[in-house]
Formats: C-alpha cells, structure tokens, sequence
C-alpha cells in the first residue's frame, strides 16, 4: 500500500464519518420540530386534556437516541472494541483459507 492509498482511504473513512454525524444531526433537528409542531396541535385540539404527543415524543426519542449511540460509539454491540475484534477475527480466518 503506499502512501496515496492510505490517504484517500483516511479520506474516505473521514468523510463517511461525517455524513453519519450529519444524518443524526439532522434526525435530531426533524424530531425537535416535528414534536414542537405535534404538541402545539395537541395543545390546540384539547389544551392538554390528554397528553397525546408524549406517545409520539417518547417512542420517536427511544429511536433517536438508539441512532446517538450508534453513531457515536456508545452501543456495546457494534461500537470500536466490537469492530476491532471483528476485523482481527475476520482476517484470521483470512489467513487460513489462503
């Protein structure tokens, strides 16, 4: 490998990072206005009678905080430790089928 390659793979690594902490920032800003939108019509239709949008709220909330962990590590089943053994795994079984 020289050095041209790793530099465009670093590159590539980088960017793709990037766009995965984008696509939660923007999953974060949809929800934030999406959930101010539903609990303004809420708010509207019985002024707080029943609370419906916190079913919205939290259910939404359990799947955006599912894609923060994704997306920045903390999710023990697919973080940096898991993929590191996976990939020691994967080219030990490489270098026993050559």
């Amino acid at each position: 490998m020289n050095a041209q390659e790793s530099y465009q793979e670093k590159y590539k690594r980088a960017k793709d990072r990037v766009e995965e902490i984008r696509a939660f920032y923007t999953h974060a800003f949809i929800y934030v206005i999406v959930n101010i939108g539903i609990a303004s019509l809420n708010y509207w239709q019985n002024e707080w009678e029943f609370p419906w949008f916190l079913f919205t709220l939290g259910g939404w909330g359990i799947g955006l905080a599912v894609h923060g962990f994704v997306t920045f590590g903390s999710n023990p089943f697919t973080g940096k430790k898991w993929e590191e053994r996976k990939i020691q795994e994967l080219m030990k079984k490489e270098q026993f089928n050559q």
